[in-house]
């Protein structure tokens, strides 16, 4: 990326930043993502107990391998050979950790948070339940409005997770979503029976929040995630 590009990146993230922080939301930046893990070092303590939300960006910063290998209680939803039970279980264990480890959809520059989720234990802990919410985002998830990020979750987010999860989706053949665009009446809405193997069941924007400083948002100056 050319200095100019750069410039307008760096002025899009400030924007963004700022706006957080006004919605009690803590914000930093990390210029690359080789930084996320020394900042979750110094954010996370000994024997913590960590939950995850599902998340590519948590893998490819290293910070799952971190949780893993670390001195904390890591709560693993991804460990081999569970069982659909054992899996649920810790899903709702999630809700009761010091710390709830995730990505995000979007995030616009007016500080808002979205998200879509199938099963919806991410949102859900996001908005409720452990004690301190970590966000890890690529930069380029950051979006002027909330329309964008609609738009954004259609055409980029939801048909990449569709297609790691191998589901058989109108969004996984297409690359876009079955109702691609949105418009004032329809901004998130899906008409019913369009799109019954999707996962795309609940949609959350995240704005001014009760409990200051309990979620921090990491923007990462590089591409990562979906």
């Amino acid at each position: 990326m050319d200095a100019n590009r750069n410039k307008v990146k760096e002025m899009s993230i400030a924007r963004t930043m700022e706006k957080l922080r006004k919605n009690f939301m803590e914000a930093a930046y990390l210029p690359t993502a080789q930084d996320v893990v020394p900042m979750l070092r110094s954010l996370l303590e000994d024997g913590q107990s960590i939950a995850l939300g599902g998340s590519m960006s948590l893998a490819e910063t290293g910070a799952l391998a971190l949780v893993r290998s670390g001195p904390y209680r890591l709560i693993d939803r991804y460990e081999q050979g569970l069982s659909p039970e054992a899996l649920h279980e810790r899903l709702v264990q999630g809700f009761s950790a010091d710390v709830f480890l995730t990505g995000v959809n979007a995030i616009t520059e007016h500080g808002e948070l979205y998200n879509i989720d199938g099963n919806s234990n991410r949102v859900a802990a996001m908005l409720f339940g452990p004690k301190r919410v970590i966000v890890i985002a690529g930069w380029q998830k950051i979006v002027p409005t909330l329309r964008d990020a609609v738009d954004r979750v259609k055409h980029i987010a939801a048909p990449a997770n569709a297609i790691r999860l191998d589901r058989d989706t109108p969004c996984v053949k297409s690359g876009h979503c079955v109702a691609p665009y949105c418009d004032d009446r329809n901004l998130m809405s899906i008409a019913p029976g369009a799109c019954d193997l999707g996962i795309c069941s609940n949609m959350v924007v995240m704005g001014r929040q009760t409990k200051r400083g309990r979620i921090t948002v990491l923007i990462v100056g590089e591409e990562i995630g979906y």
